[in-house]
């Protein structure tokens, strides 16, 4: 009694290894079946055209299980094709009046056979096996991957799929079996210094094609170079040809000859790195733009401001975003307008890997001129900051920066249309300010300046030597003892662990006050750092801090650790249990390129306190600049603050006892008695009982 047809449908990949095999000999397919069965294979081919799964009129034959193997078809002894075998296991599971389809698909053909299958009567048994249908074989391409989908025509039921790899000639007992198998066993690739050779050893009335090619993700293969060869042959390639990608592929010149492929430059460094230097960047318009690279890679991009004068170009994340790249796809930035300062940036495992100022070939060399940062909240609540080296800087500001010393007239030109807006969205927006007029007055005031010294120095030529010696000595000591009334500036940064913590921190910052200091925390600038955003806060003070030769303090508590952790493994730092004003967030966006480029020697320094952390605890890259532990090394903490070229002061001892006494009340308030758990522990690395203090 006929079943139902059943379709197998296989398609061709890539893949492993399998050893000797059986030999089939002559080109006809063939099909046998279970004992019991009974199965027929159609003469020719028919249409793959599986159909939509339609409801069982009753009891159907439909495929269980499939199986592969591989073997050989072979038309005489050394004359052989690898080849597919399928067995498929049925059932009956609901008409008994069917038959059974063979689908296979393998780039670049497909083809289906018909089986028909009969079961007796007699083995029919609702939902057992009734036995398998087995077909020889499917001839199928070396190194490929081989999909099989086995159902019922009518299709009663979902199909059943199975993924077969098969070897290449490299994984073949019976390669000499294979014609087109004879050329890969004597390929080698061996590197010689800079070069990197093909060596092929056949006989030399061999005759073979031997090609080069890019292999692609997505689309064909790119062709690099060809050529028909005979007999043995040695083929160098220079070490800046490789990229990972960069495959050969062998075949012997004889009629539907097999072509086997190798790709041994996949892990290769020098092939990686010949990769980012292939690499190039395209704009296509004002927006649009794409990566030229000769194999896929993983990358993302951003923009960035590039200032003249050699200064390293500053992301534009914030208030951008990074974004994934794909070789040989088109990508776009939401810009309004181009401006040569604009630069891409890719990265790649978090390296930069290449920098292009795509509009500076259509609209010239690089402006002097400054970018503004507008930053929009809820309720039309706006700030603007300029984009300077040394950070964003806050306008208005009373800084001492070229930004914020021309902030009233950059302001008056945004208002007036002077500058031109580049990009806009509902978070914010960015302008490009031109300079040139105010340089042009600059050197004005510098020539007027150089005017006035010169008739000062004429006038004192004309006093009395000795007068004149008195009077620079006068203003020397002047100079000094109001340097030494300011005091060096300080800037205190520390994470807002909980309210304990901050009162400890102010403790600390009004301690440093009675000293020649000038702190700055963000605990006693609330007001200012609402209104301007913690970002635009800390860039003001650290600018200012560092261009008057100051120092950062980075105060380090477990949250603080944490933080930093987390911004060193993923680059951005997560929600958090922090308070609106938390300016350590806020500030390791900026912190921390100061520390990977090497500049934070000399302009940071780095504390915590004991029995709160040890500074082992602090990330390796911060401990790149001095930890003090407090108070215990008060005085040398007191040290570093002083200026550079400062003398040791003979107090410094004294005033380290001095700061240590305003400071114990706080302490003590912090860190309860013994037995008590101390508010903040258990928070971070480093945390917890005897941490720093040496028990």
């Amino acid at each position: 009694m006929p079943v139902p047809w059943f379709l197998l449908s296989l398609a061709l990949g890539r893949s492993p290894v399998v050893l000797s095999l059986e030999r089939l000999v002559g080109p006809q397919d063939a099909t046998h079946c279970s004992p019991g069965l009974s199965c027929r294979l159609w003469d020719s081919d028919i249409l793959c055209l599986p159909g939509d799964i339609v409801p069982a009129p009753g009891p159907v034959l439909a495929p269980t299980h499939l199986q592969t193997e591989l073997v050989l078809r072979c038309q005489k002894e050394t004359d052989c094709d690898l080849c597919l075998r399928v067995a498929v296991h049925l059932a009956v599971h609901a008409s008994l009046q069917a038959q059974v389809v063979l689908s296979f698909q393998a780039y670049p053909t497909a083809r289906c056979v018909l089986l028909e299958v009969q079961v007796p009567a007699a083995l029919v048994q609702f939902g057992q096996s009734v036995g398998s249908v087995v077909y020889d074989c499917f001839e199928a391409a070396l190194g490929s991957e081989v999909r099989i989908w086995s159902y019922t025509q009518p299709r009663y039921e979902k199909e059943l799929n199975h993924t077969q790899q098969l070897p290449d000639c490299r994984g073949l007992e019976v390669w000499n079996s294979i014609p087109s198998c004879w050329a890969l066993p004597w390929l080698n690739v061996s590197a010689d210094g800079d070069n990197v050779h093909l060596v092929l050893n056949v006989s030399e009335e061999q005759h073979f094609g031997l090609s080069l090619y890019w292999n692609q993700v997505q689309g064909p293969p790119k062709p690099r170079w060809h050529k028909n060869l005979t007999g043995p042959q040695i083929i160098t390639l220079n070490h800046t040809d490789l990229v990972p990608c960069l495959c050969i592929q062998v075949w012997p010149l004889e009629p539907d000859s097999v072509r086997t492929n190798i790709c041994p430059f996949r892990e290769d460094p020098r092939a990686h790195q010949n990769l980012w230097q292939a690499a190039r960047l395209r704009l296509l318009t004002l927006q649009s733009w794409l990566l030229d690279a000769p194999c896929s890679l993983p990358a993302e991009a951003a923009l960035c401001w590039r200032a003249p004068g050699g200064d390293p170009c500053q992301p534009l994340v914030p208030p951008l975003s990074w974004e994934n790249v794909t070789v040989d796809k088109v990508l776009e930035f939401p810009l309004l307008k181009g401006h040569p300062n604009l630069c891409v940036q890719v990265n790649s495992s978090e390296k930069l890997q290449l920098q292009e100022c795509l509009w500076a070939d259509s609209l010239g060399p690089l402006k002097d001129d400054v970018l503004l940062l507008e930053t929009r909240g809820p309720q039309d609540n706006r700030s603007l900051c300029a984009l300077e080296p040394s950070g964003c800087t806050s306008l208005p500001s009373k800084a001492s920066t070229r930004a914020a010393r021309l902030g009233e007239y950059l302001l008056q030109d945004l208002q007036s249309g002077q500058c031109l807006q580049l990009w806009d969205d509902d978070l914010g927006a960015l302008w490009a300010c031109p300079m040139d007029k105010y340089i042009h007055k600059r050197w004005a005031l510098v020539w007027l300046a150089c005017l006035l010294f010169a008739a000062a120095l004429s006038l004192i030529l004309l006093l009395k030597k000795d007068h004149a010696k008195g009077w620079l000595r006068l203003l020397k000591q002047d100079v000094r003892s109001g340097a030494a009334a300011r005091g060096r500036a300080a800037l205190l940064l520390y994470s807002a662990d909980d309210s304990g913590f901050e009162r400890l921190v102010g403790a600390l910052a009004s301690a440093l006050c009675q000293l020649p200091l000038r702190v700055a925390v963000d605990l006693w600038s609330r007001r200012e750092l609402s209104a301007q955003g913690p970002v635009a806060w800390f860039h003001a003070q650290r600018r200012q801090t560092l261009q008057e030769g100051g120092v950062v303090v980075l105060l380090f508590s477990p949250g603080a650790v944490a933080l930093c952790s987390e911004w060193l493994q993923d680059g951005v730092s997560g929600p958090g249990a922090h308070g609106p004003h938390d300016a350590f967030r806020a500030s390791l966006s900026c912190v921390l390129p100061d520390f990977l480029q090497g500049r934070a020697p000399g302009s940071y320094v780095g504390a915590c306190f004991d029995r709160l952390l040890h500074p082992d605890a602090v990330p390796a890259l911060f401990r790149t600049v001095p930890v003090f532990t407090l108070p215990s090394q008060l005085p040398d903490f007191l040290g570093a603050l002083q200026q550079p070229r400062a003398p040791r002061s003979g107090r410094l001892q004294e005033r380290a006892e001095q700061v240590s006494r305003a400071l114990q009340p706080a302490l003590d308030s912090y860190f309860h008695p013994p037995g008590t758990p101390a508010p903040g522990r258990g928070v971070g690395p480093g945390a917890g009982p005897g941490a720093g203090d040496g028990t």
